[in-house]
């Protein structure tokens, strides 16, 4: 039933004011089909309770997808019963010992060059805003300057490729926006992204930010495609330079310095240590990943070349990246602020139960827009009364036990696969996978009934990866025979 749910909730456009919901006079199927996709399947009914047949009829009718109508009706008779609203927890948070309403906010990049941008994103429920970086070189862009990797079956990007540099706005302007925006936001945490190319940059550049009011200030050593030397990942891959430019802004300012780290390094730790050395109050990872593709939109001119990949694609890499600043005991006591994927609140509560206390958004957002705020609210609240846990604190680190080297994992038990009968429909996509990519333990038969020889067995698991109704799950753990 939730694949069905899932799948179909995947062929939504998630129009901007949706025709669907503008038919409904008592319910808002648009906004039950959008918590669906962004993982709030459970409060779903919530927007539909009270709707009749006649008008999930007349939503479906005006359904403007081009292939066929979402089937709204059947989508609404497969939700979950709507569940009772209940408290709401809070998700406030300290950052920097600065106090937080949420733990989500803009990450530096296109969804935040402006005044009335980063407004309406305030407006939505975002906490904060890493403004998008400020520096003193002129930035001129390239046209067209996105690509995207994307999922076939709906469109949506698998990854995301962006050549944007830096703002373009005057640096007097930016600031002016900033200052502005804590004058009229001042519960909503502002922060400066700055980029500097020699210590004198730097260390105007923060005082700048200081004196509009910010609340603390990023220093961008992590921009994977800066055409000028000595600016960008050139610093962030350099622990010395590193040092050298966090203890600059550290002596130009008393607002808190976050730097943030680039992930094309081997070690992220090494640069990290250099910025907790240099005075840094907390950190930042990761800004986006080194990368080349040769999609319709990668071209400049007739040019190629390589720049940022970011995205959901991203996020196990930012996750070993934060979990190795967190395991390293010089940094491990700093406050994190984690970057890479985030798309529901389930990716925001990953980098939270690693050790972050706020996460910075920006593909998710170029795509969807700020709207999918409300469902990461209400996500994150939903999971958390759930288990009664009233603190959101509580969840920051909380996963951080669960981790050893490879060569302390148990290698003594074993799980095997236990097949659901009554969900498996078949297809034998277990079976083709178990032959050609794992370890020849499944046979399929005449009656399409795949089944497990044990003795072949050896509990990798990727039958229950590969099958797409969920009729396989893990049995029991038992000890390995000799």
């Amino acid at each position: 039933m939730s694949m069905h749910i899932h799948e179909e909730a995947a062929r939504c456009l998630l129009c901007a004011d949706a025709p669907c919901s503008k038919a409904c006079k008592n319910s808002d199927p648009a906004r039950a089909i959008r918590a669906v996709r962004f993982g709030n399947e459970a409060i779903a009914g919530r927007w539909v309770a009270q709707a009749d047949e006649a008008e999930l009829e007349a939503a479906e009718k005006a359904c403007i997808h081009y292939d066929r109508p979402i089937r709204i009706r059947e989508m609404v008779k497969a939700l979950p019963a709507a569940m009772p609203s209940s408290d709401r927890p809070s998700l406030a948070i300290d950052f920097c010992g600065i106090h937080c309403e949420n733990p989500f906010f803009l990450a530096s990049s296109a969804v935040c060059t402006n005044y009335e941008m980063v407004a309406r994103a305030f407006e939505a429920g975002w906490a904060g805003v890493f403004y998008k970086t400020i520096c003193l070189q002129e930035i001129r862009e390239v046209s067209p300057r996105f690509d995207a990797v994307r999922n076939d079956a709906n469109s949506s990007f698998i990854g995301f490729r962006n050549m944007e540099q830096l703002s373009e706005n005057p640096v007097e302007m930016d600031f002016d926006i900033l200052r502005r925006l804590k004058q009229n936001y001042p519960t909503k945490l502002v922060i400066a992204s700055i980029m500097g190319q020699s210590e004198e940059d730097w260390a105007t550049l923060a005082k700048m930010a200081e004196q509009a009011g910010c609340d603390a200030v990023e220093l961008n050593f992590s921009c994977p495609q800066m055409r000028l030397t000595g600016m960008g990942s050139d610093v962030g891959q350099d622990s010395e330079l590193v040092t050298f430019f966090t203890a600059c802004v550290k002596r130009s300012v008393k607002i808190p310095v976050i730097p943030k780290m680039t992930p094309n390094i081997a070690h992220i730790s090494e640069p990290a240590m250099a910025a907790v050395l240099g005075g840094a109050d907390a950190i930042s990872a990761i800004n986006t990943i080194k990368s080349v593709t040769l999609g319709d939109g990668s071209e400049v001119n007739g040019c190629q070349t390589g720049s940022g990949y970011s995205g959901k694609a991203v996020k196990p890499i930012a996750l070993r990246h934060i979990l190795a600043m967190v395991k390293n005991p010089i940094i491990g006591h700093k406050d994190l602020s984690g970057v890479g994927g985030i798309e529901t609140w389930r990716d925001a509560l990953e980098f939270i139960q690693l050790g972050c206390r706020n996460v910075q958004v920006c593909t998710s957002v170029m795509q969807y827009g700020y709207r999918i705020i409300d469902d990461m609210i209400l996500g994150l609240q939903h999971y958390m009364a759930q288990r009664g846990i009233g603190n959101l604190a509580d969840l920051v680190g909380e996963l951080l036990p669960k981790f050893y080297l490879p060569h302390d994992l148990d290698r003594d038990t074993v799980v095997y696969p236990k097949m659901d009968r009554e969900k498996c429909i078949g297809c034998g996509r277990c079976y083709t996978s178990c032959m050609d990519g794992g370890h020849q333990a499944i046979t399929f038969g005449e009656d399409r009934q795949p089944k497990v020889n044990g003795s072949k067995c050896v509990g990798c698991l990727l039958c229950r990866l590969v099958c797409p109704t969920g009729a396989i799950s893990p049995s029991k753990r038992i000890q390995k025979k000799s």
